[in-house]
């Protein structure tokens, strides 16, 4: 395949025969390490965070956590049966889950069906569960990428054929993500497309295309809706409105700032008391960092790293493309969104609303990131 104006692939036959550190058995070993490490974490932080926001509010003050307790439960049995199901059933089931994911994110924007909380309408309630179409959507998204980039080959040059169905694909879930309205979410599976296409060599020329075309839409969606203005201009300067736009972030701020290197101690957070909004859920990093300092924060950081470098190995070494894109996709959406949360927690991003995987609050998210784990378990499994 030519490489002239993209990126060749590499995991190609070459590249494979070449030694690497991490072998493929290691890289299952740090991947369940990893996930079940943040896991236990995440249990501790939810309860630690949510205790006194559950008393004031519900009345009992391990609400969140019982509910956190049953989705690790859920998600813990979802990762081993998505461990044990082979790469090739998983692709089979490439396009029932992407029309499911379609029907989904379009059923949550019909009134009296979709549940709105916060001013979006991102929820659906299905007796007692609460499910969010948008966590589906990106795992749909990988599997598709997985699928048809593997599948396209050396095609993926084609403009027609190759790389523009791509984009309208993943662009029907992402124009269906923003109408929740999720402009955060919109962007990961935008930035995911970018990834997995010029990991699969796609041309720099269609790539760079597509980025100017897409900036003037992502310009007009930041400065026209008011909230997102508001976080924009917040984030840029959090201490002139640090009362109102700027509170969340500047409170964000004085938690890192009062952890310091050792933190202030398990369980001893001020910011978590009614200070940090969103302190179980979207801040859980800042709540880390005021309670175990610089070392919980790099901690977290080098857990997610180690679970960045499991799944890119598995995609670098394994011999079937498809599982090599799947671990990409896996490993990229995982660490992405990680990135981008704790990004804004430390104030380089603007607010996203992007829950910290398996750290933050939040039962469809944390069912959903164990599943992928489980299906990047898989491809290890599978070159193990």
């Amino acid at each position: 395949m030519s490489t002239v104006g993209s990126l060749a692939r590499p995991w190609n036959a070459e590249a494979r025969r070449e030694p690497v550190v991490l072998r493929p058995g290691k890289s299952g070993l740090a991947l369940w390490i990893g996930t079940a490490g943040l896991v236990a974490l995440g249990f501790v932080m939810v309860l630690n965070t949510s205790y006194f926001h559950a008393q004031e509010r519900f009345g009992d003050p391990y609400l969140f956590a019982r509910k956190h307790l049953a989705a690790i439960a859920l998600g813990g049995a979802a990762m081993v049966l998505f461990w044990r199901v082979s790469t090739r059933t998983l692709r089979r089931a490439t396009y029932p889950l992407l029309l499911l994911s379609l029907a989904l994110l379009a059923a949550v924007l019909v009134p009296d069906v979709g549940v709105v909380r916060g001013g979006a309408r991102r929820w659906l309630k299905l007796g007692p569960l609460t499910l969010q179409p948008s966590e589906i959507a990106k795992l749909s998204a990988v599997l598709y990428l997985a699928h048809s980039l593997t599948k396209k080959g050396a095609r993926i040059g084609a403009l027609w054929t190759g790389y523009l169905p791509h984009l309208v694909v993943v662009g029907a879930l992402s124009g269906l993500v923003v109408l929740e309205p999720d402009f955060g979410t919109a962007v990961l599976l935008a930035v995911l497309l970018f990834v997995m296409l010029l990991a699969n060599g796609a041309r720099l020329s269609h790539l760079g295309a597509t980025a100017s075309l897409a900036a003037p839409f992502a310009i007009f969606a930041a400065v026209t809706a008011s909230y997102r203005w508001q976080r924009l201009t917040s984030f840029l300067d959090p201490w002139r409105d640090a009362r109102k736009s700027g509170f969340q972030l500047v409170q964000s701020l004085l938690a890192f700032g009062t952890g310091g290197v050792f933190g202030v101690g398990l369980g001893a957070s001020r910011q978590k008391m009614f200070y940090l909004p969103e302190a179980h859920t979207d801040f859980v990093f800042a709540v880390i960092g005021e309670e175990l300092g610089l070392i919980g924060t790099l901690s977290v950081l080098a857990t997610f790293g180690l679970l960045a470098a499991a799944g890119l190995r598995l995609a670098w070494r394994h011999v079937d493309p498809y599982a090599a894109n799947l671990a990409l996709g896996v490993t990229a959406i995982i660490v992405l969104q990680a990135g981008v949360n704790m990004a804004v927690s430390v104030g380089l991003l603007p607010t996203k609303g992007l829950a910290l995987p398996f750290l933050s609050y939040g039962g469809s998210a944390l069912v959903a990131n164990m599943i992928e784990m489980g299906i990047l378990l898989s491809v290890a499994r599978e070159s193990a």
